[in-house]
């Protein structure tokens, strides 16, 4: 009986597990141009990310405020610099059957982020309140 199980275990453990592909830089910039993206993480939303031309971009966390940006291909990832933030922010991108999958590289972190939405509108940026 040990036997057996021990031989189920080094089976199983010899069979890679399937794991969607890295997005190229082209797959991500085909599948996203011209769209906005909702993200969510751990069930919560998170924010939204319009995808322009040029490999632009305009991130909010929903909140009104909307941060303009670009993005790059470096060392197979996918990484973004922002306005205000010029340290770049680098993620792996798999497309699912529900979406895309984007996972934040970093050894501090383990942010992982879903596609819960995808549109053909603009975000919306109307920008901090103004006066009191």
């Amino acid at each position: 009986m040990k036997r057996t199980a021990l031989a189920c275990c080094l089976l199983l453990s010899a069979t890679p597990l399937r794991a969607d592909p890295v997005m190229s830089a082209e797959a991500f910039d085909a599948y996203t141009r011209g769209k906005t993206f909702y993200y969510a993480s751990q069930g919560a939303p998170y924010g939204a990310e319009e995808y322009l031309s040029d490999r632009r971009v305009r991130w909010s966390f929903l909140d009104g405020e909307c941060k303009d940006g670009r993005w790059f291909e470096q060392d197979g990832l996918i990484c973004f610099v922002y306005e205000d933030r010029l340290e770049p922010q680098c993620w792996s991108f798999t497309q699912s059957a529900s979406g895309l999958i984007a996972r934040f590289v970093s050894e501090d972190s383990e942010t992982e982020l879903y596609e819960v939405e995808k549109s053909a509108e603009p975000l919306e940026c109307p920008g901090p309140e103004i006066g009191v």
